[in-house]
């Protein structure tokens, strides 16, 4: 225990907001993701800007490296700490600070919950749409560094759309506000777009100001059930082909589907091989003439059979019970890893197939699930870390399966973000000259290497011993 850094950061903090005793500090070395972990030196809560600020002016001194965190329901093991370091909790930036009717934003500070922001919005009669599925848990602080996406994201687009502005404390301590509530605003560079998705590598956000909608005046809900993967994931390219944008276009493979109704209890029907969860929002007209087209296109792709909501209440279980996928598969297995590939839609049949072609051949459980309307596919891992031979397996299958994603023209990430888990493989994407890129970035935004060190790939800079 280095003792000069817990008399230090003491010295910054109110001593009852350090944490530095191992069994207080064991859950925050980990984040939601499997097999990851690392026990930082001290854990810390500040309350402002300011303090934020005086504890990276300390760490960049220093060098000791500083990961942020929020409520850890993160999948790339974004927040867990580097050797060494401490973990930035913003638990405390917990208050919406400003509802802004007349400029359609939402002034908030990073703490707050997705859900809290959701509701806020809906209370004034608007509408905050990204929508991940860890929205009750996960902090929107949280979402704007991993540019999270969601339910919604086919129609109404990811965070990164929503942020019209950003308070960030860079590495040294400085403190910028990047953006306005303006609708145009073209003053310099864009650089709060830098900041969104940059998993805290490149700042810590502490305020964040977001757009809000107009609230949709109508919604219906579809369920069609197939009996094969691939032609639900070619209905989902005939509909965007046709064009319609629907508001929800997800997908759930057999094994999702039995264990979310074991799980959710909703009546999905456990004998399909795939879902395809279908939502319309908007005028009442535009609503009935897209659901009845979805209807149709859904049927000529060999759909068993198409059902709609009856009620609102319907709808909303059946859109709960598909954000309780990651539960419910994490159920089967000890060791549950959720991946996350993004490829163009039109792709999406030859990736559904591939995918289980791989998990065939190399002998593993894999449940297949995603936001399909924007060609975002989660193939879920079910095994046990504590299998060595296993835990090979999965991971070369899960290499084949990025590769695959790439080859078609995809990302090895849509919304999870690289962190740890995805390192490896970001190479694959990116050429020499775009790593290079980023990690001249880096260097100008954080010379010394403290924020976040390790993730998204490695500088080869030096940290406190």
């Amino acid at each position: 225990m280095d003792t000069s850094v817990i008399s230090e950061l003491s010295s910054i903090l109110d001593p009852a907001r350090v944490l530095f005793e191992k069994e207080d500090i064991i859950p925050y070395g980990f984040d939601g993701t499997a097999a990851l972990s690392e026990m930082p030196v001290a854990v810390v809560f500040p309350k402002t800007t300011d303090e934020v600020s005086a504890t990276l002016r300390w760490a960049n001194q220093t060098g000791t490296p500083v990961a942020t965190r929020g409520t850890g329901t993160g999948l790339a093991g974004g927040c867990v700490p580097a050797p060494g370091g401490i973990v930035m909790v913003l638990a405390h930036f917990d208050k919406i600070l400003e509802l802004d009717t007349a400029n359609l934003c939402l002034l908030t500070e990073p703490g707050v919950t997705t859900i809290e922001i959701s509701q806020k919005a809906e209370a004034a009669g608007l509408f905050y749409p990204p929508d991940p599925s860890s929205m009750k848990i996960s902090t929107i602080g949280g979402n704007v560094a991993n540019n999270s996406g969601g339910l919604r994201g086919l129609k109404y687009g990811v965070t990164r759309d929503y942020v019209m502005a950003l308070e960030v404390v860079l590495a040294n301590g400085d403190v910028v506000w990047l953006g306005s509530k303006c609708v145009k605003d073209v003053a310099g560079l864009s650089l709060k777009d830098l900041f969104i998705g940059s998993e805290g590598i490149l700042g810590v956000i502490t305020r964040v100001l977001l757009k809000l909608v107009p609230k949709p005046v109508a919604r219906k809900t579809l369920l069609a059930t197939f009996d094969s993967l691939e032609k639900a994931a070619q209905a989902v390219s005939d509909i965007i082909a046709r064009p319609i944008i629907p508001c929800t276009l997800e997908f759930l493979d057999q094994v999702t589907i039995r264990a979310v109704e074991d799980f959710a209890k909703v009546g999905l029907p456990t004998e399909a091989k795939a879902l395809l969860l279908m939502e319309t929002d908007g005028h009442p007209a535009q609503v009935a003439e897209e659901a009845a087209a979805m209807q149709s296109i859904a049927e000529k792709a060999g759909a068993l059979k198409v059902v709609a909501a009856a009620t609102a209440e319907e709808a909303t279980a059946l859109a709960t019970a598909r954000r309780s996928a990651f539960a419910a598969l994490a159920r089967i297995q000890p060791t549950t890893i959720l991946e996350d590939i993004t490829v163009p839609r039109s792709e999406l049949a030859r990736v559904v197939a591939e995918i289980e072609k791989i998990a065939q051949k190399h002998q593993v459980k894999v449940g297949v699930f995603g936001h399909f309307g924007d060609g975002n596919v989660h193939p879920t891992f079910l095994t046990n870390e504590r299998d060595k031979e296993e835990m090979h397996r999965v991971e070369v299958a899960m290499k084949e399966m990025m590769q695959v994603a790439i080859d078609c023209g995809g990302t090895i990430t849509g919304e999870h973000g690289v962190g740890l888990a995805k390192k490896q493989f970001l190479p694959m994407q990116f050429k020499q000259a775009d790593m290079q890129l980023l990690a001249t970035v880096k260097q100008a935004l954080d010379p010394k290497g403290i924020l976040n060190p390790g993730k998204v790939f490695d500088m080869g800079l030096g940290t406190r011993d």
